[in-house]
């Protein structure tokens, strides 16, 4: 381990120079690149220092803590989170040289999928834990210089900003008469983010062309997948530090349009909802609005995804939105319980293999963060149907590990219930989930034994919640 360390120059790779798309520009004196007139051209570092302060020891070692701290899987090296320590004890100052001199070349990423809820999968990918520091370190010091700049209705990876802050925004909003609205959907940010757009809106601010060029290296490094390099020539890959940054200071040119043109609006990451008064302005911010992002910012509008129209029932980060005597109050959308039914439903599938312990830890962690997130929405109906639902689940399952006939009568007779209607349903040839909605098993395995056993219901984290605010 001590003799492992990520290459920082150039060429000491080990992965096939001619395949790197980033690394051709970088061959021989260092160069760094911007954008003029959608071309690049080599820019003349001026001696701002940025660099200086993104390799200072006490940043890089807030960087390797938040890095360790994250945890997470190792890259394409194979090197831990639990090894960086010592690696850093040996190549730390080769690291921050390379840096400087403009040598260093980040190592490809790892891919993996991500199943997602429509049965599609979402592409990450895993740099290095190396590369994780050094984007970490970046972001440090790049969020001090765009935090001022960035919308206060811009809410997505930021510090003390969250989804909540979001909803509550959107929710004012509609309370003040702004009814109708604009839900735009961009297609596969992540992955379809112009590079040359990027790198020439990060060259407005970002004088140092050292960094400028890091960062293009990042964008540029490639992911390997089954072995095998494939370059990234369009998109920012999910899963690094400096990716939810990069995506911010892209967006944030649609804020600052949003903002000219005197429009209301949140946003939340790639999700984005502009607010207007009447459905015809609408339809009209909807047109130009995609056009700008089309044409300017060179990104893709799903337009079948793109909802337009009345506030009522629009999906935004899972909630739904209804008036009530004048003002707005958030609903969870109905897309969002179905979600959430699917996934509670997967993790009481009696063939799934987990014992009793096992599975009411895996419930607790399902709902507490369910109702965590969706705290702000009025759902205690709702909630209480679902409950009655995921009852019967619960019943089911134990009527399964009852197994045996024999089990099942002695079982039912301790639960209370009579001895000729114990010895009826235990040897009843029923299926699991008929007999889990019988009056019988009902009575036998009621919501208060299910309480003291320590099976979660919804409704009891939903108390718990309300109470703590």
């Amino acid at each position: 381990m001590k003799d492992r360390m990520q290459n920082t120059s150039a060429n000491a790779h080990g992965f096939p120079q001619r395949d790197r798309t980033a690394s051709e520009g970088y061959v021989g004196a260092q160069t760094y690149m911007e954008i003029v007139e959608g071309g690049l051209v080599e820019m003349h570092f001026e001696g701002q220092g940025l660099m200086e302060r993104i390799i200072d020891i006490a940043n890089l070692r807030a960087a390797y803590k938040q890095v360790v701290g994250n945890k997470g899987k190792g890259g394409v090296d194979g090197m831990d989170v639990k090894e960086l320590y010592t690696w850093c004890q040996s190549h730390i100052e080769d690291l921050r040289q390379s840096l400087m001199e403009g040598t260093y070349v980040p190592n490809p990423v790892r891919r993996v999928e991500i199943p997602k809820d429509n049965g599609k999968k979402r592409q990450l990918g895993i740099p290095t834990v190396i590369d994780r520091m050094v984007q970490q370190a970046i972001s440090q010091v790049l969020s001090g210089i765009y935090e001022p700049r960035f919308s206060r209705t811009s809410y997505g990876f930021r510090p003390k900003r969250g989804a909540h802050d979001a909803l509550r925004e959107a929710r004012k909003n509609v309370t003040e008469g702004y009814r109708y609205a604009v839900g735009i959907d961009l297609e596969r940010f992540f992955d379809t983010v112009n590079q040359s757009k990027l790198i020439e809106v990060l060259g407005r601010t970002i004088r140092d062309g050292r960094v400028v060029s890091l960062i293009h290296k990042y964008l540029r490094s490639g992911v390997m997948v089954h072995g095998v390099l494939q370059p990234t020539e369009e998109g920012t890959p999910q899963g690094g530090p400096l990716s939810p940054l990069l995506s911010n200071i892209m967006l944030n040119e649609l804020d600052k349009e949003l903002e000219r043109r005197g429009l209301r609006f949140v946003r939340y990451a790639d999700d984005s909802i502009i607010f207007c008064k009447s459905e015809r302005a609408a339809q009209r911010v909807s047109s130009t609005i995609t056009d700008f992002i089309e044409r300017r910012l060179h990104l893709k509008v799903n337009r079948e995804k793109t909802e337009v129209g009345s506030i009522i029932g629009m999906k935004y980060l899972g909630y739904s939105f209804r008036i009530m005597r004048g003002e707005c109050r958030l609903t969870v959308h109905s897309k969002t319980y179905a979600k959430l039914k699917k996934k509670l439903k997967e993790a009481t599938m009696r063939s799934n293999g987990m014992g009793y312990q096992i599975r009411k830890e895996k419930m607790h962690q399902i709902i507490r963060g369910w109702i965590t997130y969706f705290q702000l929405a009025d759902m205690q109906k709702r909630l209480k149907e679902i409950d009655k639902w995921l009852r019967r689940r619960y019943r089911m399952c134990i009527w399964k590990a009852w197994k045996k006939c024999r089990t099942r009568i002695r079982n039912l007779i301790k639960c209370g219930i009579a001895e000729w209607q114990a010895y009826e349903w235990g040897n009843s040839s029923k299926g699991y989930w008929r007999v889990a909605g019988s009056g019988i098993l009902d009575r036998a395995i009621g919501k208060e034994a299910l309480q003291k056993q320590g099976w979660p219901c919804l409704m009891d984290y939903h108390r718990l919640i309300v109470r703590v605010q």
